[in-house]
């Protein structure tokens, strides 16, 4: 018996890296799984259905269930095709996990706009198609009165929690992945639907672009398989109760995040601040902080 025995899952981005090990590991816990990867470059340039049929290959060698999808999630239609097909071929959905993703990474002053528009359109509202098509699915059933047991995990990156330079277009997408996902986790909590986020360090593709990367990600500590356990535990019956949650994830580590905490006050009493008066009190708003400055994070 696996933990996912009689669910239906869609993974993006699934044909090689971190997307594919989810989908694998989604089908040997039990689930039906719907393969969807565009076989892009790194960059988002190209097609090719191969790297998907070759996942759906493996799963079936193992002995599970599951179906290649190239629809471009990035699009509204596209989206709407991949959940109507799990829907149409498996008669259900349970999970959907959006992975795909590009990278163009550039600095502030001299990203062009297509560099920013096509990170942003795969990353934020390929996310948020797929997860617009799902939860009307999910809360069509609901309101019907069938029992809705949904989950969404989206993945975003330490880029978008801390902010990495030369990722303007990625770190922007990802931070807007994590409030998305806060938001769906509100808004879907009556119809029984979950949604989490997961921050992967893992050697990939995408990571082995970044400078450096290639001699710091080595040993088993950074394959991509490390991430999926947490990905099935979030897809799973047991955690029903874990919803608008982040993690960052990688090795032997599952870190859970906080987000945006209250550091400090200054409260004036009465009136209104003047400039000058919070010249005079700067040192106190930022007392015991060690930095006016955020912190610089790695990983993707």
């Amino acid at each position: 018996m696996g933990l996912l025995d009689g669910k239906v899952a869609v993974v993006t981005g699934a044909g090689r890296g971190i997307g594919r090990a989810h989908a694998r590991l989604l089908a040997a816990e039990g689930a039906r799984v719907v393969v969807n990867d565009l076989g892009t470059a790194t960059a988002g340039e190209g097609a090719d259905t191969t790297p998907a049929q070759q996942v759906v290959a493996e799963i079936v060698a193992d002995g599970g269930q599951a179906l290649a999808n190239a629809d471009n999630v990035a699009t509204w239609a596209g989206a709407a095709g991949l959940v109507e097909q799990a829907v149409g071929e498996f008669g259900r959905l349970d999970i959907v996990v959006n992975n795909a993703g590009i990278l163009r990474d550039a600095m502030s002053f001299n990203i062009t706009e297509s560099e920013w528009d096509s990170v942003i359109e795969v990353h934020l509202k390929g996310h948020l198609a797929t997860c617009h098509h799902a939860v009307k699915h999910w809360r069509s059933l609901g309101k019907s009165g069938a029992d809705v047991s949904g989950r969404i995990i989206n993945t975003a990156s330490e880029s978008g929690l801390y902010g990495q330079a030369g990722q303007i277009n990625y770190a922007t997408a990802k931070a807007g992945i994590v409030s998305m996902t806060i938001v769906l986790a509100r808004e879907m909590k009556k119809y029984g639907v979950t949604a989490n986020v997961v921050c992967p360090r893992a050697r990939t593709r995408m990571t082995e672009t970044v400078a450096g990367a290639v001699d710091f990600m080595s040993g088993p500590e950074w394959e991509p398989e490390n991430i999926s356990p947490l990905v099935v535990f979030l897809a799973s019956d047991a955690a029903a109760d874990v919803s608008g949650q982040v993690f960052v994830v990688w090795g032997t580590r599952v870190h859970l995040m906080e987000g945006f905490t209250l550091a400090n006050t200054l409260d004036r009493g009465e009136g209104r601040w003047t400039p000058e008066e919070l010249i005079a009190r700067k040192d106190e708003l930022f007392a015991g902080r060690r930095s006016k400055v955020p912190p610089m994070g790695f990983g993707q």
